[in-house]
């Protein structure tokens, strides 16, 4: 299966590319539409701040590329930042539009807590969501991150994590989902992630 992973610059790829190829699948390094048009699937990685991030993307027409892909519901995985930029807006610096797919905003984790949150930490579920099939409820994942998603519909919520308060871990809406830990540094349980949602793009 053909992926395209989303480079604008500042995504982690490296990581992601490894993970995917081990799991036999064929990344392609994508900027543009006329690159990923032979992909099954999207994977948009993240690492940095929100401002350079849409930056990038809206320099390099990443942006536009993932609207599109997305609105034609297609197969879709957002990583850490990959997954806030989904949203309308962040708070982060002196804030930033972003992609608007799903309505709600980004904001920064308790002041109570040390940030950034990095590190392993519990993801739950409910239910058993097939993005999570044959992974352990409360399994741990990677995080590095000081800002979280607030969705407006709750619908979107997939799976939560505990930091000071509960935020939401993992969004999903059809064939769209996005995670805030990192699966590509997360071991076993974060290999068998991307798995199951190779499975779910092949389906």
């Amino acid at each position: 299966m053909h992926v395209a992973v989303v480079d604008y610059g500042a995504g982690n790829l490296r990581s992601v590319i490894s993970a995917l190829r081990f799991l036999g699948s064929d990344p392609l390094v994508v900027e543009s539409a006329l690159d990923a048009r032979k992909a099954h699937a999207m994977i948009l990685p993240g690492v940095g701040a929100a401002t350079d991030t849409m930056a990038n993307m809206q320099l390099r027409g990443s942006s536009q590329m993932v609207t599109q892909w997305i609105a034609a519901e297609r197969p879709f995985l957002g990583i850490c930042m990959g997954m806030q930029v989904l949203f309308e807006h962040s708070e982060e610096g002196i804030g930033q539009d972003c992609l608007g797919i799903f309505r709600g905003r980004v904001v920064r984790l308790p002041a109570s807590q040390k940030v950034p949150h990095m590190g392993w930490n519990q993801v739950h579920y409910e239910g058993v969501p097939a993005l999570f099939d044959g992974i352990p409820n409360d399994a741990s994942f990677y995080f590095v991150h000081s800002y979280v998603v607030e969705p407006v519909d709750p619908s979107l919520v997939n799976a939560t994590t505990e930091y000071g308060v509960p935020f939401c871990s993992v969004v999903k809406h059809g064939l769209t989902v996005a995670t805030q830990f990192h699966p590509e540094k997360s071991g076993a349980d974060g290999l068998r992630l991307y798995k199951n949602f190779l499975h779910l793009a092949a389906s």
